[in-house]
């Protein structure tokens, strides 16, 4: 299918990059294990495709591409 994420996943993985940023980097690896201790219940392949939506937003961050970065909620 390709690279279409459901909402669930998206949501989930950019509520946990906004709670906690500085969890999370460019390797699959660390964030599978970073989803794994800071969700609970998920399956295995709920947090592979977090950890996996997760770094393709962080590589794409780093690589300066404009699209699909996570936007941030400034205060007013």
């Amino acid at each position: 299918m390709g690279k279409v994420k459901t909402e669930h996943i998206k949501r989930l993985a950019q509520e946990l990059m906004l709670r906690f940023p500085d969890k999370f980097s460019s390797n699959f690896d660390d964030n599978k294990h970073a989803v794994d201790a800071l969700t609970r219940g998920a399956t295995t392949k709920v947090r592979n495709q977090v950890a996996g939506y997760i770094t393709h937003t962080i590589s794409l961050t780093q690589a300066g591409s404009p699209s699909e970065t996570v936007e941030t909620e400034t205060p007013a």
